[in-house]
């Protein structure tokens, strides 16, 4: 099972765009990367149904770990059909999950910077943001987890961005995912994120 070593930022549109000329000029462009994402939090995972809608493909991913509870994340996902994707969140959605799920449209631009992988990311529930991630075997030693947060904070560090603390991030998704309950509970209809135009 590989391991992500994962860290997150959120910033203003000038940021945006100051970090994305700069990863233009000195970063690997590795292309867009536009997602329509299913994901159920639960209490101590994250399940996700994805639609990537730029590659025209789609995936289930379970992250064995959730945002704000550290910077490793140990995943399994496998490839499903696109045209499954409405499937899989039904049979996720009977099994129980449905009151865990959330949807979001994702604006995603993938570069490599000092070997690290840079998702530039707009969300309606996020905003403008970044992941910076760096994929390990599941073997990769302490040291090579702690070598790989090194290289993560430290290609923000150059680019000018400032990474979210894990505390910082548990206090995001806990407002998110209470802003959801809230919503759920008034029992509006979810409408489908469409994509920024």
């Amino acid at each position: 099972m590989p391991v992500e070593i994962e860290m997150r930022a959120r910033y203003d549109k000038e940021t945006h765009d100051r970090l994305t000329a700069r990863l233009e000029r000195e970063a690997t462009d590795l292309g867009r990367d536009d997602k329509l994402i299913y994901f159920y939090v639960l209490p101590d995972k994250l399940l996700k149904v994805t639609d990537n809608t730029a590659a025209g493909s789609a995936k289930i991913t379970l992250k064995h770990s959730k945002i704000g509870q550290g910077a490793a994340f140990p995943e399994t996902e496998f490839p499903i059909a696109r045209e499954d994707v409405a499937a899989a969140v039904t049979v996720l959605n009977a099994l129980g999950f449905e009151p865990h799920m959330h949807q979001a449209y994702n604006q995603r631009h993938n570069y490599r910077f000092r070997g690290v992988d840079i998702a530039v990311k707009w969300s309606e529930a996020w905003g403008h943001h970044a992941e910076f991630e760096v994929l390990l075997d599941d073997t990769a030693s302490d040291t090579a987890r702690e070598e790989a947060v090194i290289r993560v904070t430290t290609a923000a560090q150059e680019l000018g961005v400032t990474l979210m603390s894990e505390q910082e991030l548990a206090d995001f998704t806990a407002a998110f995912e209470s802003a959801e309950q809230a919503r759920k509970d008034q029992q509006m209809p979810f409408e489908e994120i469409e994509p920024q135009t």
